[in-house]
């Protein structure tokens, strides 16, 4: 089985080499992480534990469950059945490129929230007739049930709280898809509002690969002495070179004549005239 977890874009529309448009939503899905493999000995039933987004911070139970691990914003369960195969391991990585063009799929999100609605928008109730005789009571539920029993049946369809359910829609088709921007082109409208996030679910098999970790090695004491040593003794053969210039570039004075020599050569100067 493939799986993936994504976030809603946009919907769009996108020509085929025939010359039709389809229509189609954008998602950017993954790169996601598996956190945690499930077995039926341990927990009693088969899944793999993914995670989505980076997380920003973490609490303590999760800061904890994630040690060493991709640290997720989002962590959804992919329960696997008998037939599904491949061997998974957790820090393998997910991309939209476990995919290809023409895949079915099903696509599971929540629904947009409505808040408090009457029977007409949630039941699509078509109303009482705007004849003689009707007022202010054209979008209302009317009868609600028998008088016998004396209390309204459980399931009778009545104004309430509409939306942000979990929908699942099936058989959709991916159209084209980007590994570079990680984006998914599904044909049709799927559910959620945008930057919801939705679960992508396609039959077939993965192939994964397991995500690089960058491992630092302990340096030891000595190693870290010698190489301060080795930085004094370059920065005191800089200066040494920096003097030598110095020395080099600036003119020897004249040696200023000793009183002595002075004497003698006024002497000498005497004599001659």
């Amino acid at each position: 089985m493939k799986f993936i977890l994504g976030k809603k874009i946009e919907m769009t529309q996108r020509f085929q080499p025939d010359g039709s448009v389809v229509p189609v939503t954008i998602v950017s899905a993954g790169p996601c992480y598996i956190t945690q493999v499930k077995e039926i000995e341990k927990n009693g039933y088969q899944a793999v534990q993914v995670g989505y987004k980076e997380a920003k911070k973490l609490n303590k139970p999760l800061s904890g469950h994630l040690k060493d691990k991709f640290k997720a914003k989002y962590l959804t369960e992919f329960k696997l059945g008998k037939k599904d195969e491949g061997e998974y391991k957790a820090g393998q990585k997910i991309t939209v490129s476990v995919f290809s063009k023409g895949d079915k799929i099903k696509v599971i999100g929540t629904s947009k929230g409505k808040g408090f609605q009457g029977v007409v928008k949630r039941h699509h109730f078509h109303g009482h007739p705007t004849t003689h005789g009707t007022k202010d009571a054209v979008r209302m539920p009317g009868s609600i049930g028998a008088g016998g029993p004396q209390h309204v049946f459980k399931g009778i369809r009545m104004a309430g709280r509409m939306g942000h359910d979990q929908v699942t829609v099936a058989n959709l088709e991916i159209v084209d898809l980007e590994p570079g921007k990680n984006f998914l082109f599904i044909k049709g409208a799927i559910p959620g509002k945008r930057n919801s996030l939705v679960k992508i679910i396609a039959p077939g098999k993965m192939e994964l690969s397991e995500q690089e970790e960058k491992k630092t090695v302990p340096q030891k004491s000595e190693d870290i002495k010698e190489k301060k040593v080795d930085a004094t003794l370059k920065i005191e053969g800089v200066e040494e070179a920096k003097v030598k210039e110095a020395k080099k570039e600036t003119p020897a004075k004249e040696k200023a004549p000793a009183p002595e020599e002075k004497k003698g050569a006024d002497k000498e100067a005497e004599n001659k005239a």
